[in-house]
């Protein structure tokens, strides 16, 4: 890929994460959770989640901007495997590889949500649909977060090792290294203290970390690639560093 063209994509996919990561995290953070252990005292939806129906599509709107946030930042794991140098460019790849299975994961996650179980619920066919239902607070909705937001953790720790050595760069492979530790470490503490009973606390955990690493590491970047310099040449004559 030219050197231009990855400084420039890299640039708005940074921006276009932290945008979006912040935008879909605020509207969750906004969207009272209706059942499992932070539902408010009294206000519970009961299982099968049949009324859930009344908070179509007010409690499925973060959905939309955090799929769009995948996106960007899988476009923009391209863009640090792009640029990095020769000796770093297997963890580059190594990275993009997760980002790719993270963004696969919750993007048919969030999918089938708004696809299938928001029309479901509207017209009330409830027949087989609390296992997915994103109330199910174990049901299949929460496994499949958590799995994506898993390794979305682990490509964190390969991206940041493909990072060059630049002020910009340096701090946000901290940010992504402290990050993909964390969370790691949120998922086997959480698991092993809670068991079967851990629901979707370990959903909410990484969302948090996972939506602030992105909103702190894209605006890193953003200065990043505009400082951006090709230096790596590329076969066919192109460089990129």
């Amino acid at each position: 890929m030219d050197g231009s063209t990855v400084r420039r994509v890299g640039m708005w996919a940074a921006a276009a994460t932290a945008a979006l990561a912040a935008a879909s995290f605020g509207v969750a953070a906004t969207t009272p959770p209706r059942t499992g252990p932070f539902a408010a005292p009294g206000t519970a939806i009961a299982y099968p989640y049949s009324t859930a129906a009344q908070f179509v599509p007010r409690d499925f709107v973060w959905m939309y901007l955090a799929l769009l946030m995948m996106f960007a930042f899988l476009v923009l794991s391209v863009c640090i495997r792009e640029r990095a140098t020769d000796d770093r460019t297997v963890f580059g790849t190594i990275g993009l590889s997760l980002a790719t299975v993270a963004f696969a994961v919750i993007g048919l996650d969030y999918f089938i949500q708004l696809r299938a179980v928001q029309p479901a619920l509207l017209r009330g066919e409830m027949e087989g649909l609390a296992i997915l239902s994103q109330y199910n607070p174990h049901g299949v909705f929460i496994a499949l977060e958590e799995l994506g937001f898993l390794v979305m953790g682990l490509s964190f720790a390969f991206l940041a090792l493909a990072l060059g050595s630049s002020g910009l760069e340096r701090a946000t492979r901290w940010v992504f290294l402290v990050s993909s530790a964390v969370m790691v470490a949120a998922f086997v503490g959480m698991s092993s203290y809670f068991g079967f009973g851990l629901e979707y606390r370990f959903e909410v955990a990484a969302i948090t970390i996972g939506w602030l690493t992105l909103m702190v590491s894209g605006c890193l970047l953003v200065f990043a690639f505009r400082r951006f310099v090709p230096l790596r040449p590329r076969e066919g004559g192109d460089e990129c560093r």
